[in-house]
């Protein structure tokens, strides 16, 4: 599988390290009354779609970026690969 890589082009999928669903960008607030249940449904509920899903993926042997890749997960077929500090700023979250 190739990973279009928004600064370096295209590249095999065998440099990143796949870290699940993309919505771990959103940490919970540490401080919030609810904060253990929170950071417990961070750390242990995952959905697990059939289709397109965004995804964390970490570029291990590359340049050490985060990013927020768009797959489908039973094509495999890639449609939007971002900087998740990208998306973590449009989505008014600090990095």
């Amino acid at each position: 599988m190739i990973i279009h890589h928004p600064i370096l082009g295209p590249r095999d999928s065998a440099e990143f390290t796949y870290l699940g669903d993309a919505n771990l960008i959103h940490r919970p607030d540490w401080q919030a009354e609810d904060a253990l249940a929170q950071f417990t449904d961070y750390g242990y509920q995952r959905k697990n779609p059939a289709g397109v899903h965004r995804e964390l993926w970490f570029h291990e042997q590359g340049d050490r970026s985060w990013l927020v890749v768009t797959r489908n997960t039973v094509t495999h077929e890639i449609t939007k690969v971002e900087l998740a500090r990208d998306v973590a700023r449009a989505e008014g979250r600090d990095t």
